[in-house]
């Protein structure tokens, strides 16, 4: 039986009795089979597991895009269930930030490049939300997907800047049948759309330069924000009228 807590005072009540192993998956909700991997393993290597859902603000480019962004509460409640997670951990902004950001934690580098260039403060939200996260939590291991490796790089850069003893595991991109990682971003794309983005993954995954590969995706009708190597990756992020898609791999698969 999944227990879900909204209080974050009766969060660290409970938290004071837990001398288990504890496994975190921080989320905004919206849970896909990316998702339900996280949770699979988290509840696998560890005594208890806990899902965190917060739609964070503070790292939204768009009001618009936060208004709209889709809370599934019920939904996610049963996924986490079927999953095995013992907690759920779903708190209010008020509480999250009874500073009202004041405070925020900002990183100088890597976080200025791809979707920190496209996405200002972008970064800066989601590192400030994370860290609030794991210091509730206090989790022996957090799991974040590697679709946003651009976003777990810097949540394992932060974890050593603070000296944070929680372990972050990367887990592997869950795709569709033909490569598109999944994203709650995916179920804003029209049916139309949703057959344009096959383009993606077959075009970005080639051995085309970066330069070719944004020609190709242009000519396919996509909205091109940038496809670039770095750390020995590709990166890429497109858009398909407002929804915005984001992949990247290791050059050497392909």
């Amino acid at each position: 039986m999944t227990t879900l807590i909204h209080s974050i005072s009766e969060w660290q009540a409970l938290r004071a009795t837990i001398s288990n192993d504890l496994g975190v998956v921080p989320t905004m909700g919206n849970l896909h089979l990316g998702h339900l991997s996280l949770l699979q393993r988290a509840v696998q290597e560890n005594e208890v597991s806990v899902l965190t859902i917060f739609v964070n603000p503070t790292q939204f480019n768009s009001a618009n895009d936060y208004v709209h962004y889709p809370r599934t509460l019920e939904s996610d409640l049963k996924m986490a269930e079927e999953a095995g997670v013992a907690y759920v951990l779903a708190p209010q902004y008020q509480e999250m930030y009874p500073d009202d950001y004041a405070y925020q934690v900002n990183e100088q580098e890597a976080s200025e490049l791809m979707e920190g260039a496209f996405r200002p403060g972008h970064f800066s939200g989601m590192l400030t939300i994370v860290l609030k996260l794991l210091m509730l939590v206090k989790a022996k291991r957090a799991y974040f997907g590697e679709k946003d490796y651009q976003q777990l790089e810097l949540i394992r850069g932060m974890v050593e800047a603070f000296f944070l003893e929680t372990e972050i595991r990367s887990c592997p991109t869950i795709r569709t049948d033909f490569g598109l990682p999944y994203s709650s971003r995916n179920r804003r794309l029209t049916a139309e759309q949703y057959e344009q983005a096959r383009h993606f993954p077959a075009i970005f995954h080639s051995k085309l330069s970066c330069a070719e590969i944004k020609k190709q995706l242009q000519e396919k009708g996509f909205e091109v924000d940038y496809v670039e190597e770095y750390t020995g990756r590709r990166f890429a992020a497109v858009k398909l009228g407002e929804v915005r898609l984001i992949d990247n791999f290791h050059l050497e698969e392909i």
